[in-house]
This record gives C-alpha cells, sequence and structure tokens, in this order.
C-alpha cells in the first residue's frame, strides 16, 4: 500500500498491526507497520495500531513469570514508539484464531497485558493522552458456538475496564446477516460510553462458495481466450499470473451473480454499522497482498476478491495508476464524510 493509493480514495484512516515479537528485533519504529502508522499520522491521518500475540505454537505466560516479564518488555518498547502519536491502540489483533489455547489462560494474559498499557500510559501521560485503548478483534461472532465463556469473559472485560473505550470485530462472513449477529452479540454488551472498531471486514466466505463453480457463459462467450469449462479459483489465478484489462475484470465480476448481487455490499455494510450509532472507526483492505495471491486452489479463501484495488489481477492504467474493483473503489469514496476529512483529530482521552 501506498499513501498514493490513500489519496485516490479520499481515505482519512490507517490501521495496521505489529507481531509484538519483532519488537525484539530493533527499535519497534523502524518496524513496518509502526514506521508507516506514524508518518501518516504526521500526514493527518487518523492511525489504529494492533498489537498482535502469536501463541499459535506456545501457551501464554502467566502474570509475574520471567516470560510474562519479557513479553511486557516488548510492549513497552512499542508503546514508546507509539503512544501519544497514533490514535487508538487495540490491545490484540484476532486472539482466538492467533493462540491454541482459547479458555481462561487467554483471557488472563490479555487482560494482563491491558492493565500493563493502562498504567504505561496512566505513568507517562498524566492526565490526558491522545491514544484511545481497545480490545480486540473478535472473530466468528455469528456462529453460536464460538460465543463462549471466554467470548463472553472478554466482553465483560471490556465493559467493566473504564479506560478501555470499546471492542475490534472482523466480521469475514458470508451476508449481511450473519454481519448483523456480530453487532446482535456485542453492542448491548457495551458501555453507553463505548464504541466498537471494525478493522476487518468482507464476505470472504460467500465468495469461498463460489470457487469451484463455472465461470460466467457470457464472460466465456465474450473473450475467445477464456475456456468455458474454467472454474472461478482458476480464473483467478490466471488473473494473477497475467493481469487483466481493467475492461475484462469489470465483466468478470459483472458478469458473476454471486459477486454481482453484492457489489454494494462496502456501502451496505458500513450503513449497517453506523445505523448502531455505536462505530468509532472501520477500515477495509486497500491492496492485494502477497499471501493473497500465493498457492491459489479451489479452497483457499479468495481475499482478492475483497480489496479496493486490484493490484495484482488487473493491469495498469494508461496514467500509471492502479487496477481497481470498480464497485468497492466508487463506494468507499462516496462514504467519506466531511466530518472524516483530514486532518483528523481525536482530541485527547483521560488517562
Amino acid at each position: 500500500m501506498r499513501f498514493s493509493h490513500l489519496e485516490g480514495l479520499s481515505a482519512s484512516w490507517v490501521r495496521g498491526f505489529i507481531p509484538v515479537p519483532e519488537a525484539d528485533k530493533g527499535p519497534a519504529e523502524r518496524q513496518a507497520a509502526v514506521a508507516t502508522l506514524l508518518d501518516a499520522s504526521k500526514q493527518g491521518y487518523g492511525t489504529i495500531l494492533s498489537l498482535k500475540f502469536p501463541y499459535q505454537e506456545e501457551e501464554f505466560p502467566r502474570a509475574g513469570s520471567r516470560l510474562m516479564g519479557a513479553e511486557l518488555t516488548r510492549v513497552e518498547k512499542v508503546l514508546r514508539a507509539a503512544m501519544g502519536k497514533v490514535d487508538i491502540l487495540t490491545i490484540g489483533n484476532e486472539p482466538f484464531l492467533e493462540s491454541q489455547n482459547r479458555g481462561p489462560a487467554l483471557n488472563a494474559f490479555y487482560e494482563h497485558v491491558a492493565q500493563h498499557v493502562i498504567a504505561y500510559r496512566k505513568t507517562h501521560f498524566k492526565g490526558h493522552c491522545r491514544t484511545r485503548l481497545y480490545m480486540g478483534a473478535l472473530n466468528h461472532l455469528d456462529d453460536p458456538e464460538k460465543q463462549t465463556e471466554s467470548t463472553e469473559r472478554w466482553l465483560t472485560f471490556v465493559h467493566d475496564t473504564p479506560q478501555i473505550e470499546g471492542v475490534d470485530i472482523h466480521p469475514h462472513v458470508a451476508s449481511l446477516a450473519d454481519s448483523k449477529k456480530y453487532l446482535d452479540h456485542v453492542v448491548g454488551r457495551l458501555r453507553d460510553d463505548q464504541k466498537f472498531l471494525a478493522t476487518e471486514f468482507s464476505l470472504v466466505l460467500l465468495w469461498e462458495q463460489h470457487m469451484a463453480d463455472r465461470i460466467p457463459a457470457r464472460f466465456a462467450e465474450r473473450y475467445d481466450d477464456v475456456d468455458p469449462e474454467t472454474r472461478v479459483w482458476q480464473l483467478l489465478k490466471a488473473a494473477v499470473a497475467h493481469p487483466f484489462p481493467q475492461e475484462k475484470w469489470n465483466a468478470f465480476l459483472a458478469l458473476s451473480p454471486w459477486f454481482n448481487e453484492n457489489r454494494h455490499y462496502l456501502r451496505d455494510q458500513v450503513r449497517q454499522f453506523r445505523e448502531t450509532g455505536k462505530l468509532a472507526v472501520a477500515t477495509y483492505g486497500v491492496v492485494q497482498a502477497d499471501a493473497m495471491v500465493e498457492r491459489i486452489t479451489a479452497h483457499k479463501k479468495p481475499w482478492m476478491l475483497n480489496s479496493l484495488y486490484a493490484t495484482r489481477t488487473v493491469q495498469k492504467h494508461e496514467d500509471g495508476t492502479a487496477g481497481r474493483n470498480q464497485s468497492w473503489f466508487k463506494d468507499f469514496r462516496e462514504l467519506q464524510r466531511a466530518s472524516d476529512r483530514r486532518p483528523v483529530d481525536t482530541g485527547e482521552t483521560p488517562t
């Protein structure tokens, strides 16, 4: 992602995350996500930094242990670089997906880290600080089986901790109805003065259901170089290998009913968020990242269909600008309000 991409979208907020172990590699302010957010902040963007704790292979350290002390030392390196400079610090990225233990040990770890962050902010910023604190992010809340004692404890901790201003959610779903299940579960559990973030959201689970479909017959008829027996995932793979002209990419999406019928999803989803009266910030994926286009199969989630810019599947335009997902691009720009314009100023919050 480049700032020129954001300017083309009239975007005003930027979100990134740092895997906390990267703090061992050198000054946190030189790590890619932190450096980019600090630069964005200087340019008047609102900024969100999520702390990512990868514990898929290890158990969570216990409070008071040597391992917890080492973890908090890493956290403090990030806080020294970002606290008071970014607008929002989210404690956690996707905790229930980034750990092997999804029970009480997870809650105890994140609660301890949160209290440490709260204490750090109070010590180093007497009275007020620019950086607001959220906990995040919760996934799969549309599935009742994923609404566990641990997710309930998570939301209770958020509600009962005055310094935490809300919770982050990542509703990657198959429908707007499923996204509403997230909101129904979370919004009523927030305090009156709290809000939620939606730093990731998409219909990727719907796209996934159609990866083994044949491509649209009308699309194959229009383009002689396309075999009508081609499956959707194969077409995506071909577009990555040899990016399409913008018109050809537009035609593929417009002639695919499962996509075209949801071409205003981005607009409709943000409206749903805003109608709760509890949305703080929603952010959306800008470009097609490397990981999205590697080893494409019928079973790989097609994240590439979410991006605002089709940087890996569409040829650059004659003026040098990147290819686009036209529906997302237009609706994203139209969703920006006068109150969202740069320079973003969220004021300060009591510490």
